[in-house]
């Protein structure tokens, strides 16, 4: 075999290693989080193999989900029910529609290597078509569809590698569903957004930033404190907030959107476990913040990536809705409301986009 071939490939070997090392180091450096809060796992079987990568979380399984049950894939979407919906509609008093989705646009914050490209084809697309000369546009949308923008993460976003590097079987997702079991290159065979039900829920906003007196930065963690002081300044009730309820924090970080980008996307302030484990002791059905993970980016363990969404997406299948934009909301002094979200029911896709609103 040629010396230069060999030469080659140790080359192209080296590179690939040297990619993968830089993204390693992007995870573990800036976005990763904390310690596992203890209580916050469902009891299980013993598993018989350590979480690689991650000793500071427990080995033992989350499935099958308590509540739901084996087969589920709906997760905390199963909280919507009608007399949920109708308890609800007590919230709305004055009937104003906010919209508390972003407008979707090339030019936004966008994560990584993600994109987000529009076309019009044609000028027009089509037409003239029959006695009336019909005209019409269509539009190519090129983007990573649940996971730009204003973003709803599905059950199938996020996994934890429970085995060894590669082993598909040992990649848990939530309820238990492996790798293997849902990957395909043409949609998710299973925890698709096709099986998460519409959200029409009490929503509860926390001004956190209010309770800071500015703009939390990035690294900055929300606590349980910070919600009962946001709670008190609100003349709110922790009482008030029920099982199948969404919650949502507001850190002034979404004022950066559109306005620097760069520093929007270097990290966060946000939730942490404490806040984690107290959104599951609630059974909230979904978080949702005015920022890109709502979590704290990085958090004060840096031995873990994303470990709030592992805990809630992965281990308990709670929604999160991320890039809100609560100004409205705030400006009217309005932190309780109808929550309603329907996400686009996309066979096998990993999230969502679409436009929420808040209904007060």
């Amino acid at each position: 075999m040629d010396s230069r071939y060999l030469r080659d490939k140790e080359d192209l070997k080296q590179a690939a290693q040297t990619v993968d090392e830089d993204r390693r180091n992007f995870l573990t450096a800036g976005l990763v989080g904390g310690a596992v809060v203890a209580g916050t796992l469902v009891a299980g079987a013993a598993h018989a193999q350590q979480i690689a990568q991650a000793p500071a979380l427990s080995d033992k399984v989350w499935w099958p989900h308590p509540k739901w049950g084996k087969d589920d894939q709906a997760g905390s979407s199963n909280y919507m029910t009608p007399a949920k919906t109708l308890d609800t509609v007590k919230l709305i008093k004055d009937g104003k529609v906010y919209r508390i989705g972003r407008m979707y646009e090339s030019s936004m914050p966008k994560f990584g290597e993600r994109a987000f490209t529009l076309r019009i084809p044609g000028a027009p697309t089509g037409g003239p078509v029959g006695a009336n000369k019909v005209l019409w546009h269509d539009e190519f949308l090129a983007t990573e569809i649940g996971q730009t923008g204003t973003q709803f993460d599905g059950l199938g976003h996020i996994g934890i590698q429970m085995g060894k590097d590669g082993d598909q079987s040992e990649m848990r997702y939530y309820n238990g569903v492996t790798e293997l079991e849902m990957a395909s290159a043409y949609g998710l065979k299973k925890l698709g957004m096709e099986n998460c039900k519409p959200f029409f829920t009490r929503g509860h906003l926390f001004d956190v930033e209010a309770v800071k007196g500015q703009m939390m930065e990035a690294g900055q963690e929300i606590t349980v404190a910070d919600l009962r002081a946001a709670l008190q300044k609100q003349n709110m009730q922790e009482a008030d907030i029920k099982e199948g309820d969404a919650v949502f924090f507001n850190t002034g970080w979404g004022k950066l959107w559109q306005k620097n980008n760069d520093k929007f996307g270097s990290g966060e302030p946000g939730i942490g476990l404490e806040v984690a484990k107290w959104c599951i002791d609630k059974g909230i059905s979904l978080t949702g913040a005015d920022q890109w993970a709502t979590e704290v980016v990085p958090n004060p363990d840096k031995n873990l990536a994303f470990p709030v969404h592992t805990e809630l997406i992965a281990k308990q299948g709670i929604y999160n809705h991320e890039n809100l934009d609560f100004t409205a909301l705030i400006a009217d002094r309005k932190y309780q409301f109808a929550y309603i979200f329907s996400p686009a029911p996309i066979k096998g896709a990993t999230g969502s986009n679409g436009g929420p609103i808040a209904v007060t």
